[in-house]
């Protein structure tokens, strides 16, 4: 029988935690991707990454063969569509495509929750995808978890946005629902014991440590450890979509998944079935190590995925600028005295903390996007000082990097059709280099068109100014610039 693990969901942050663990004890593993060039930079030479899509029924058989155990970690919660449709035809496809295959057993993390407490549409989507991955016939070894704290998580990351940055908090009622909070390091353990089960009947275990608490608790306890002085004034006034544009103004979560997470914690989360305790050697560490640990890892290796890397199920793999498409586009060139390593030095250092270059445009552009449900500029980056195929950068992503020649965005933001942004360096002498700035805009339909005409006179501004500020970074590397206002 075959001991190799595929891992799905490896761009985020459960899987990506737990496949680095599994490369750490040495277990052969496979990784799921829909763009595998995005993950082979980031995994262990080891590692096999192979190209699946879990909404594409035909992509999975060749990713699934000679698998023993498949751990099933995605969701499309950030999908504009409906999620809980996308994950039921997803588990659908792979729990079917599993069973060809011969897969063993296909372990799955769901939600805590009780079925007769009136589920929210999150809540209830993760039990139903439990059941649509026992409905193919694959033993599957649930477990059903709440808030996970860990450097990089969704929900500990919205806690502590909130707490460093709100000396006065209007908490809605939801920062009082109870939950039973895991360590991403004992969650992570529950998964690779799993592994180990003897074959038996399909299972679910409920998990979680020791404490049962409110958002409200937690966030009290981060700033006790932070020492921090919090007021948090409870209000019972704000519906879940007014929460969730509130949220989007002062933490990293942007407005479509802040509404959809904010939703679900209309129920308590706790553990009621004890069962996991009596099975699993593992004892959950309480709330206080969990968050310290948290804070510890922020800056290390093991904080390195976020929430905020994944794609969702429903959202589409990063798409080729296709030269021969119909775009509009602006191109810009400019010529330094510099080598193409310094020229290059502020492109893989824009976005986050260094700014986009031209003042307060980009941001005013980000709060649009926040408005209407997109992501914002608010996931800033993994690396400041360089990047991979795949990763966001506030609201685009790496589509393409080549260090010191090329960097290639494609849009995430809210725009009426497909947006790349692309920098080049190219030597010209010994001592000069050109830099090429190009923004490529793929419009649907006569909206596409308009929006990209009415924002001419901002896209002059914008893209001369970045070029330009670039440029000046490039010829005078003393000039740094200030996080957060360039």
């Amino acid at each position: 029988m075959s001991n190799v693990t595929l891992v799905t969901g490896a761009t985020g942050y459960i899987g990506g935690r737990l496949l680095t663990e599994l490369e750490r004890l040495g277990r052969p593993v496979r990784a799921l991707a829909r763009n595998p060039e995005s993950l082979r930079p980031r995994v262990a030479p080891a590692t096999e990454v192979v190209r699946g899509d879990v909404l594409d029924r035909a992509s999975l058989g060749g990713a699934l063969a000679g698998v023993g155990t498949a751990c099933y970690l995605v969701h499309s919660m950030g999908a504009s569509s409906d999620f809980a449709d996308l994950d039921r035809e997803a588990a659908r496809n792979f729990g079917e495509a599993a069973r060809e295959a011969g897969v063993r057993r296909i372990v799955y993390v769901g939600g805590l929750g009780d079925a007769g407490d009136d589920l929210s549409a999150h809540l209830r989507s993760r039990h139903e995808t439990g059941d649509v991955l026992r409905e193919s016939g694959v033993e599957v070894i649930e477990f059903r978890a709440s808030i996970v704290i860990g450097s990089g998580s969704l929900s500990y990351e919205m806690v502590r946005a909130l707490t460093e940055r709100l000396p006065v908090m209007i908490c809605p009622r939801w920062v009082a629902i109870k939950a039973q909070p895991i360590a991403i390091e004992d969650l992570l353990a529950y998964l690779v014991a799993a592994l180990g089960l003897p074959a038996g009947p399909s299972e679910i275990y409920e998990i979680g440590g020791p404490d049962v608490v409110s958002y409200g608790d937690i966030m009290r306890e981060y700033a006790r450890q932070r020492g921090l002085r919090r007021m948090m004034i409870p209000v019972p006034l704000l519906t879940p979509h007014l929460s969730s544009l509130w949220l989007a103004l002062v933490t990293p979560l942007y407005a479509r998944v802040g509404r959809k997470l904010i939703s679900s914690i209309r129920n308590a989360t706790v553990v009621r079935d004890g069962r996991a305790l009596d099975v699993f050697a593992i004892r959950p560490r309480g709330l206080r190590e969990s968050i310290a640990r948290a804070i510890a890892s922020a800056d290390s290796p093991a904080g390195a995925n976020r929430w905020s890397d994944s794609r969702s199920a429903g959202v589409a793999a990063p798409a080729v600028a296709d030269a021969s498409a119909p775009a509009l586009m602006d191109v810009r060139e400019t010529v330094v005295t510099a080598s193409p390593s310094e020229a290059f030095a502020p492109i893989r250092r824009i976005g986050g903390e260094s700014g986009w270059y031209c003042g307060g445009l980009w941001r005013m552009r980000g709060w649009v996007d926040l408005a209407a449900g997109g992501v914002g500029m608010r996931r800033g980056r993994r690396d400041p000082e360089t990047c991979v195929a795949g990763d966001p950068i506030d609201f685009w992503r790496v589509a393409a990097y080549e260090p010191d020649h090329l960097l290639r965005l494609e849009a995430e933001m809210k725009v009426p059709g497909r947006a790349w942004l692309e920098f080049s360096v190219d030597p010209v002498t010994e001592t000069t280099t050109r830099i090429r700035q190009v923004a490529r805009f793929e419009p649907s339909g006569l909206l596409g068109r308009l929006y990209w005409y009415a924002l001419f006179p901002a896209h002059a501004i914008i893209f001369s100014g970045m070029l330009r500020r670039i440029g000046t970074l490039a010829t005078d590397p003393r000039v740094i610039p200030v996080p957060g206002r360039t």
